[in-house]
C-alpha cells in the first residue's frame, strides 16, 4: 500500500505514487556514470595521462595521450583526485594511431600510439620515477627488438559467460577484466599474446562449450608456450588445488631452462636476453663471488656467472626445485631455498649482488644488509621503477649509479623494465 506523501522535484510539489516514482528515478540517476572534460598534460608513471576536472581535482585518465582534450568517464572519484577511461577524444594528438584490437583496454592500453612515441613515453617514465625520489637521472635508452605484436609467451585469461558471443549464440568466452573495474570483458582477439597460445585457449574454450560447462566453475586459463611454439597450460577450477602442469624448456643465452607454465618466468625472452648481456658486461672485470637474490628459476645467476661462483636465493620451492635441475653439471653454482630477507649472511662485502625483486621491490631488511657489508657492485633489475628509485635511493649513501638502462619488455603496454647498476663509492 503506497503512503501518500509530497516531495519537492524541479520546484514541482509533487505526491503519491508519481512522487515515489520520481524519486527512484532521481537515485537511479546518481548511479549512473560521470563524464567530465579533461585536458591532458602528461603521462605519470603508472601510464594513465593526467589533467585536471573543472573543481581543480587530478584526473588520471586511461587511453589519453598529452596534449589531448578528452571526454573521461570517471571509474573512481576521490576527494583529492578521480581516475577514468577515456570515452571520446575531441583533440587528438598526432601521436596517436588506431588500436588493433576490440579489447585493447584490458590488454594493452598504449595500442593507441605510435612505438617511437611509447619508447619515448618510457624513458620520462622511468626519470620520472627516480625525479620522485629526488634522484635525477637522464632519460635512458630503451631497448627493443621492435617486435610490437605477439610477444607474450603466457597469458592468464579469465572466464565469461556472454549471452551474445561472437558466434551469435550464448556461452563462454575468453575474457580480461576492464580497465579500471572488476567488470568482465570478452575477448574475440588478442595481438599481445603469441599466436600459439590465443589458439589453443580458444580451442579449450571450444570444448567447454560443446559439452555445455559453466564459466562460473572456473577461476582462470593459464596458457604458456616456449620459443619453439610449444604450449602448456590449462584451467584452474575454483575450490580445487591447482593442476600440475606440463613443464617446458627455452633456451636462453646458450643454456636450457625448465619452468613451469604457471610459476615465474619471463614473458618477452628476446628483450630479456638483451638484458641479461647488459648485465653480463655490468660484472666484466669481476672475477669473485656472485649472489642472486629473487632467483627464481636461476636465469639471471646462471646466465651471467661466466664461471664465477653463484648462489641463487629463491622462496618459492618449486622454483627453488627448477634452479637446483637448471644448475645441474655447474660446480660453481648453490641454490638456498629462503626468502631473501631471511638469507641476509649471503650478501657480504666481497660479493656482487644482483637483484630481481616483485613489483613491490626490496624488503627494507636487504636495502639494511647492502648498506651495512657494501657488495662493490649492485645490479638491480626491476619491473616497477618507481619501487626501484625508492630502494636506489636510499643505496646512494653509500653507492654512485654506474648505468640506467630501460627494457621493453611489455609493448604496448605502459610496463617497462629498468635495470641499474649501483658501484660503491
Amino acid at each position: 500500500m503506497w503512503v501518500w506523501m509530497e516531495m519537492i522535484w524541479g520546484g514541482l510539489i509533487i505526491d503519491g505514487e508519481a512522487g515515489t516514482m520520481l524519486y527512484n528515478m532521481r537515485r537511479k540517476q546518481k548511479r549512473r556514470e560521470i563524464f567530465e572534460r579533461v585536458e591532458i598534460g602528461e603521462i605519470v608513471p603508472t601510464g594513465q595521462g593526467i589533467g585536471e576536472l573543472a573543481d581543480g581535482r587530478k584526473a588520471f585518465v586511461w587511453g589519453a595521450l598529452p596534449g589531448e582534450t578528452v571526454e573521461a568517464r570517471l571509474t573512481k572519484v576521490k576527494k583529492s583526485y578521480a581516475e577514468g577511461v577515456a570515452s571520446e577524444i575531441i583533440e587528438a594528438s598526432p601521436r596517436r594511431v588506431e588500436p588493433r584490437d576490440e579489447c585493447y583496454m584490458a590488454t594493452s592500453p598504449w595500442q593507441i600510439m605510435d612505438y617511437d612515441y611509447e619508447l619515448a613515453a618510457k624513458a620520462e617514465i622511468v626519470r620520472k620515477a627516480f625525479r620522485l625520489q629526488n634522484v635525477e637521472v637522464e632519460k635512458p635508452e630503451v631497448v627493443t627488438d621492435f617486435n610490437e605484436w605477439h610477444y607474450r609467451n603466457k597469458m592468464e585469461y579469465s572466464l565469461y559467460w556472454d549471452n551474445d558471443i561472437f558466434s551469435g549464440r550464448g556461452g563462454i568466452s575468453l575474457a580480461q577484466h576492464a580497465r579500471g573495474s572488476h567488470r568482465k570483458v570478452p575477448i574475440g582477439q588478442s595481438s599481445i599474446e603469441r599466436s600459439e597460445i590465443f589458439a589453443e585457449a580458444s580451442r579449450i574454450i571450444d570444448e567447454l562449450n560443446a559439452r555445455g560447462e559453466e564459466a562460473r566453475r572456473y577461476q582462470a586459463l593459464i596458457m604458456r608456450c616456449n620459443q619453439g611454439g610449444e604450449v602448456s597450460g590449462g584451467l584452474l577450477e575454483n575450490g580445487k588445488p591447482h593442476p600440475v602442469l606440463a613443464e617446458l624448456r627455452d633456451t636462453i643465452l646458450d643454456r636450457e631452462y625448465s619452468y613451469s607454465p604457471n610459476g615465474f618466468f619471463q614473458i618477452n625472452l628476446p628483450v630479456y636476453e638483451m638484458a641479461l648481456l647488459a648485465i653480463r658486461e655490468a660484472l666484466a672485470g669481476w672475477d669473485g663471488r656472485m649472489v642472486d637474490m629473487y632467483s627464481g628459476v636461476g636465469t639471471i645467476g646462471l646466465s651471467v656467472a661466466n664461471g664465477r661462483e653463484v648462489t641463487l636465493v629463491e622462496s618459492n620451492a618449486a622454483a627453488a626445485r627448477e634452479a637446483s635441475r637448471n644448475s645441474e653439471g655447474m660446480a660453481n653454482a648453490r641454490v638456498v631455498l629462503a626468502k631473501s630477507e631471511e638469507a641476509l649472511e649471503y650478501i657480504t662485502g666481497d660479493v656482487c649482488a644482483t637483484l630481481d625483486p616483485p613489483r613491490a621491490g626490496l624488503d627494507a631488511r636487504v636495502v639494511a644488509r647492502i648498506l651495512e657489508v657494501l657488495p662493490p657492485r649492485v645490479v638491480y633489475l626491476s619491473c616497477n621503477p618507481i619501487t626501484q628509485a625508492r630502494d636506489v635511493a636510499m643505496l646512494l649513501s653509500a653507492y654512485k649509479i654506474a648505468l640506467v638502462k630501460a627494457f621493453n619488455f611489455f609493448p604496448k603496454t605502459p610496463h617497462v623494465e629498468n635495470l641499474v647498476v649501483l658501484e660503491r663509492e
